[in-house]
């Protein structure tokens, strides 16, 4: 099957909120005294999405590794498959979208790990309030993952799927990286090169 590029709408954050606001103002529009049949079903399905918010609240709330946005507590238990750089007489380097973001966690990589570190590539990751799936980008220099931003558009294309099915084994791909810059604004490039061994 293909990589999902979207979250779907059961699990997109927003959706119960705005599920109990709609039941919310049907409220107004179905009456106490009218037909009981209505009035008790806006009431189920009222309750209904009452639970199903509280369930996603509690949800949110679990510490998974990595958790629902894409970001990594931890190395612990993560299986990650070393994709290192490959000599080429033409260097394949990606910069990182998102970096503006993502400041102090870079800064506090590149002081913990220096400029050459690696980072971990994880797919179905996606920004607070977005549906969109994207492939975040986590510097581990120190041995504590720090969220970089996401792969860029094109680079997303090209490895969506390879790195989609090594999540659906469990495991996540380390490709070399470099944080540029002397101050801030940082950058973050990574070296993808190592990924087509992986591929065949």
């Amino acid at each position: 099957m293909p990589a999902p590029r979207s979250k779907p709408l059961t699990r997109w954050e927003p959706m119960p909120f705005l599920v109990v606001l709609v039941l919310l103002l049907l409220t107004g529009v179905v009456r106490p005294d009218g037909s009981p049949v209505l009035v008790w079903a806006l009431v189920v399905l009222l309750v209904a999405a009452l639970a199903w918010l509280v369930f996603s609240l509690v949800r949110s709330t679990r510490r998974a590794n990595p958790d629902a946005w894409g970001d990594l507590s931890s190395l612990d238990g993560i299986e990650l498959v070393e994709a290192p750089r490959r000599e080429r007489e033409v260097r394949t380097v990606v910069p990182v979208d998102d970096v503006h973001r993502h400041q102090p966690a870079i800064e506090l990589a590149r002081l913990h790990g220096g400029t050459e570190q690696s980072a971990v590539l994880v797919p179905r990751a996606s920004r607070w309030l977005s549906r969109r799936y994207r492939i975040g980008v986590q510097l581990v220099g120190g041995g504590r993952p720090r969220h970089a931003g996401f792969l860029r558009r094109d680079a997303e294309n090209r490895w969506v799927e390879l790195l989609d099915g090594l999540r659906d084994r469990g495991a996540f791909a380390r490709v070399p990286a470099i944080v540029t810059g002397s101050e801030r604004p940082y950058g973050v490039e990574l070296d993808l090169s190592g990924l087509d061994a992986l591929e065949h």
